[in-house]
């Protein structure tokens, strides 16, 4: 069996793009993948294209060899867009090898540890501003079962943080804690804004609430930013996302960055690296929460590697896409008591219709607009739970 062709697709999502990569063979099996690189997605098309020659013709079956020969190859090594494109493609051929032995995908992996993975909810409080609004969203989200919520209550804040910033995002935490009470967990997303001093104010003021983590406090290319926040923070501290690969990973490891590990499959070099990277962090009783805030592909690729990585802890999903996630994918999320299922399919378990993409083509979004303030992520139309078993 060879590799006959490597397509990509760019996808509107409304709140970013997604990335979908197809893998074709002469044997008729095909596999999906996902790479989405929000901001950068022509650069990751072209990658993909460049790939093609070094990828094209192999055995899909010899995932390894692959990741192995081609990242060796590369002169320009690391960084988000190569190591995007490889972990598009290397998923799309996990797929395929899953398609040919007939099994999910953790089969292939050393068989699965859970049939279940917790789940936090992000994407719960679109449209809350205030800390009554925030307070009401997490509130309906609690009612349906969830037990775990994440978000980013800082506003515009960079580096630093004002008086009035500050207080705000601590009424808003504090009116969160309110409306769930004690038993819900609550993750603090940080999107690697501050300094460490200012990282540390923060933990210090939100800690009474009791977060489960505060994620990406600084920024991700400051390891000793990392390191000394969260030696001192009185909250756990997690990331990861933005760290390409296990090469890096081991810096981020060795300098003890974090209390819980944060790699994003579809950009560290996909999965069979990301199960690397999750063994170097069980080595250290690290535990892992693979980033996982976009398409079915991804989603698809994570709960089957979380059902075999022992340190996995919890799972993220964006909890209101629009509608359109149904339309593009036959994604069946199976949602029970603050879990979600692992699916038993071959491969992934998942297929992209391809002619639905093109309903939603590609849209330049930026995370900013030039005057400062935070791109509308909102979808368009009317927001619905993708989820099976999900009031």
């Amino acid at each position: 069996m060879k590799i006959t062709a490597i397509k990509s697709y760019i996808v509107d999502a409304y709140r970013t793009n997604w990335a979908f990569i197809k893998v074709e063979t002469d044997a008729g099996l095909h596999g999906w993948g996902e790479a989405s690189l929000g901001t950068q997605e022509m650069a990751l098309q072209g990658c993909v294209e460049d790939l093609k020659r070094l990828i094209v013709g192999r055995n899909p079956l010899e995932i390894e060899r692959m990741c192995f020969e081609v990242y060796r190859d590369i002169y320009w090594k690391g960084g988000p867009v190569l190591m995007s494109a490889i972990s598009g493609i290397e998923m799309a051929m996990w797929d395929i090898a899953g398609k040919h032995f007939n099994c999910p995908l953790y089969s292939l992996l050393g068989g699965k540890m859970r049939d279940r993975v917790r789940m936090y909810a992000n994407a719960w409080f679109t449209g809350a501003r205030s800390a009554d609004e925030f307070a009401a969203k997490a509130r309906e989200t609690a009612a349906l079962g969830i037990t775990a919520l994440k978000w980013d209550p800082f506003g515009k804040a960079h580096l630093s943080i004002s008086n009035g910033e500050l207080q705000r995002a601590v009424d808003i935490v504090g009116a969160v804690r309110e409306a769930v009470g004690p038993t819900v967990d609550l993750l603090i997303e940080c999107h690697g804004r501050f300094n460490p001093y200012t990282a540390l104010r923060i933990a210090a003021e939100l800690a009474e609430f009791k977060p489960m983590l505060m994620e990406e406090p600084c920024p991700p290319d400051d390891v000793a930013a990392m390191a000394e926040v969260r030696r001192r923070s009185p909250v756990p501290i997690a990331g990861g996302e933005r760290v390409y690969g296990k090469f890096d990973f081991s810096v981020y490891l060795e300098k003890q960055a974090v209390d819980i590990a944060q790699p994003d499959i579809f950009h560290t070099g996909g999965i069979m690296e990301s199960k690397k990277i999750a063994a170097m962090a069980e080595a250290r009783h690290i535990p892992v929460s693979f980033h996982n805030p976009s398409g079915p592909v991804s989603n698809a690729a994570i709960l089957q590697l979380a059902a075999c990585v022992p340190n996995f802890l919890i799972h993220e999903i964006m909890l209101t896409d629009g509608s359109f996630r149904k339309n593009i994918s036959n994604e069946e999320v199976v949602y029970a008591d603050g879990c979600i299922m692992i699916g038993d399919r071959p491969g992934l378990g998942i297929e992209i219709n391809e002619e639905e993409l093109a309903k939603y083509p590609y849209y330049p979004r930026n995370l900013r607009h030039f005057t400062g303030e935070v791109t509308d992520i909102r979808p368009k139309g009317d927001c619905v739970y993708y989820f099976k078993g999900l009031a």
